[in-house]
């Protein structure tokens, strides 16, 4: 079957209620039909972004779903990224480019441009493949957004999408979730909604099929599937709200030798690429954790400071936690710190930033020798030949004294730094590290292949689409679009 120029809008009741991972999985499981599927978000707000093939920057879960579908990530499956650099402000990238910084209050002035953006985009796709399977954005119930909404109804009533809403039956009260979102529509918006899909159900589905009748009977719309809860879906994880300090990234494996490895990640304010570290909680013996305070350094055999958005804000987060000189105290006792985009800049001497801040010069930790200036450009690569990752920051190396590392950072003693997201994504490099950085007792795995296991995560995915959801169904709705007589739901 190939539904020619078909799309679906795969919406959801909060952020995180499994749309990436729907998107991801519909992907993957059309692709393995032989359809020529893409995805597409017309508007991220994340600060975990990847590379793309044109030289811009995109959400990195387009390019998890990029990569579902057998495609290279290109800007054009999320032309417009907010980066949240404060709880008010967003740098703003458009086609993958740094466009400038917007507030929310002026995103409206923003719209009729951007709405174009995603209209021009969208429509290229569809002529291009079968099938484009969007993903919204938060919730399309967020009515006090609507005036200027273009990845849920906005993006849906423009281009006549039938929309799906997921919901996490984990989190509780999901029925009410779905009805609400359906009610508090207005009539225009509410046609275009199709059908829900439930996710992370534990138990019996026969216990939960009663409530799934009544809903359909209150809003005229079926539940196209009920997904069970798999513990194996956690790589890629995009929204930095999952990330909770004192949380255990991953599913450990046991140790091959006599002694874990202990990695403490500082869960940053305004945190950026997260899954940096997830290469690492994919190693046997390793236990990686999100933290926030001094003492749960104290265990820890390795520390890492991930990517930042503002680097030299959290840094000065880093001084007021007591962190910083927690971070020395750790690395002065022999034990290693890795610093990745941002975290390395703050491992430096002094950062020159007249940029993100406008902070000017500002003392760093002074574990590299090393000083960093920041520079109006983006600096955007992705690195293919060789060792693989890639690179978006502001600051640039403009002194050094440490030792090389790899010839894409620098080291010195057991302190790392690199600019290069996913550098440990290359399993040779990644077991290297670990066996300079690990305690006596840990043995290091000879055949844990990461991206190996994201593909595998990405083919579970599909699985439990296949297997759980009416995707003949789907395609159906996919190829004919919204329905035509919609029931109108009000609030009872």
């Amino acid at each position: 079957m190939s539904p020619a120029g078909g799309a679906l809008l795969i919406a959801g009741t909060t952020s995180d209620a499994g749309k990436s991972m729907v998107v991801a999985g519909l992907c993957r499981l059309l692709a393995r039909k032989g359809i020529r599927v893409a995805p597409f978000k017309a508007q991220n707000m994340s600060n975990n972004s990847a590379v793309t093939v044109d030289g811009g920057e995109i959400g990195r879960a387009q390019e998890m779903q990029a990569r579902a579908a057998g495609l290279a990530p290109h800007t054009r499956f999320n032309p417009i990224l907010l980066k949240p650099g404060s709880d008010r402000t967003s740098q703003l990238v458009v086609h993958g480019r740094v466009a400038g910084t917007v507030r929310a209050g002026d995103y409206f002035t923003h719209r009729e441009h951007l709405a174009k953006v995603v209209a021009d985009e969208l429509r290229a796709l569809r002529s291009e493949f079968d099938v484009v399977i969007c993903e919204g954005a938060g919730s399309p119930a967020e009515i006090n957004l609507r005036a200027t909404d273009l990845a849920n109804m906005g993006l849906a009533r423009a281009a006549e999408l039938p929309v799906v809403v997921v919901g996490d039956i984990d989190r509780g009260g999901l029925l009410a979730h779905l009805f609400g979102t359906v009610a508090v529509l207005e009539p225009d918006d509410q046609r275009l909604i199709s059908g829900f899909i439930v996710n992370k159900f534990r138990g019996d589905p026969a216990l939960l099929a009663p409530g799934l009748d009544q809903l359909q009977a209150l809003t005229g719309r079926p539940t196209y599937g009920v997904i069970p809860y798999a513990d194996g879906l956690w790589l890629d994880t995009e929204d930095s709200v999952s990330v909770l300090a004192h949380r255990v990234v991953g599913d450990p494996a046991p140790p091959r030798g006599q002694r874990w490895l202990h990695i403490a990640a500082v869960r940053l304010p305004r945190i950026s690429n997260s899954t940096d570290v997830e290469a690492l909680a994919c190693e046997p013996g390793v236990l990686v954790r999100w933290v926030t305070d001094p003492a749960d350094l104290a265990d820890a055999d390795v520390v890492v400071l991930p990517g930042s958005k503002a680097t030299v804000a959290d840094l000065a987060w880093l001084r007021e936690r007591g962190l910083a000189d927690a971070v020395a105290a750790h690395a002065a006792r022999g034990r290693a710190v890795l610093g990745i985009c941002g975290g390395f800049q703050m491992l430096c001497r002094h950062i020159d930033d007249t940029v993100e801040s406008a902070a000017g010069r500002v003392t760093g930790l002074g574990l590299l020798d090393a000083d960093i200036a920041f520079a109006a450009d983006k600096t955007l690569r992705r690195h293919t030949d060789g060792l693989r990752g890639y690179e978006i920051h502001h600051g640039r190396l403009t002194r050094t004294a440490a030792d090389d590392w790899l010839g894409v950072g620098l080291r010195r003693d057991g302190v790392y730094g690199t600019h290069w997201h996913g550098l440990l994504d290359n399993d040779d490099v990644r077991r290297h590290w670990l066996a300079e950085v690990a305690p006596p007792g840990f043995v290091v795995a000879d055949d844990i292949d990461v991206g190996a296991r994201r593909d595998a995560q990405l083919d579970t995915m599909a699985d439990l689409l296949a297997g759980h959801l009416d995707v003949d169904a789907l395609l159906a709705l996919i190829e004919g679009g919204p329905p035509t007589r919609p029931t109108i739901v009000s609030a009872i």
